[in-house]
């Protein structure tokens, strides 16, 4: 890449960081009533991206081969009781993925 090239690219990824991060707040000024499609969304996207998690993080386990899906099985059981005990999705995940490398890379 040129260095024009290169400034443009920057400027490029540093326009759409500004305008991801105060688009919402100029489209939906405080004031202003939320549209009821966009409650909706923030109701049912996290679900959805908590259930889109699972299938593909499961998707290519090995029942029949391998360590037969255990250390799969446990690191769901751990996110299951983090989200049940805490409420923090973030910390679901963050919880299970630490517990599955554990598990991958000392254990099985």
């Amino acid at each position: 890449m040129t260095t024009t090239q290169q400034i443009i690219t920057i400027g490029m990824a540093v326009l759409a960081t500004v305008l991801t991060r105060f688009l919402p707040f100029i489209i939906f000024p405080s004031g202003k009533e939320m549209p009821k499609v966009i409650q909706y969304l923030g109701k049912v996207l996290p679900a959805a991206v908590f259930g889109f998690l699972v299938v593909f993080c499961l998707k290519n386990v090995e029942i029949l081969s391998g360590s037969h899906g255990i250390p799969e099985l446990i690191a769901v059981a751990v996110v299951t009781v983090l989200h049940l005990w805490k409420r923090q999705m973030l910390l679901s995940i963050l919880g299970g993925t630490v517990v599955y490398m554990f598990l991958v890379q000392l254990i099985f």
